[in-house]
């Protein structure tokens, strides 16, 4: 159930999400894109049931829109904060995601120990480099996390 306060909008597809959240992204102060839709999708779908004895079937890929860094360069948008989920060398490939979706904060963790886990250690990256939040619940990180966003957006608006 969708949670009172909260407006949802049921989407099928990355492109209808894309679509969806730059419609409304605009009017937000803050956009927090906590999970990732495929980064591609398949271009040569069948219509119906491939069958076995027809080999092998090719699969044809194109990438899909790229949700976060179209809200983060949009003029006046809002304050973007994306994730990363890595497997390896954290701080170097969360560095990297973040400048290349324009965000001034990426949160990213190693997925082997969050994906499942009642708690985890997150790093924040931004334009000064990074900074560990501890390991602890998840709760307790998201409101960190919270904290961390508002006090961000007070001193923007100084």
């Amino acid at each position: 159930p969708t949670p009172r306060g909260v407006q949802r909008i049921d989407v099928q597809t990355a492109r209808q999400m894309h679509d969806a959240v730059t419609v409304h992204a605009a009017a937000a102060q803050v956009f927090i894109a906590v999970a990732a839709v495929a980064d591609w999708r398949v271009t040569n779908a069948a219509a119906s049931k491939l069958k076995k004895g027809a080999g092998a079937p090719a699969l044809a890929f194109e990438p899909n829109p790229d949700i976060l860094a179209t809200v983060a360069r949009m003029e006046h948008g809002p304050f973007c904060v994306g994730f990363a989920a890595e497997t390896d060398d954290v701080a170097h490939h969360g560095q990297a995601k973040r400048k290349s979706k324009a965000v001034p904060l990426l949160v990213a963790n190693r997925a082997q120990d969050a994906f499942g886990a009642d708690a985890s250690e997150l790093l924040l990256i931004d334009a000064e480099g990074t900074h560990t939040l501890p390991r602890a619940s998840k709760l307790a990180q998201a409101r960190r996390l919270m904290a961390e966003i508002a006090r961000r957006i007070g001193r923007a608006d100084t």
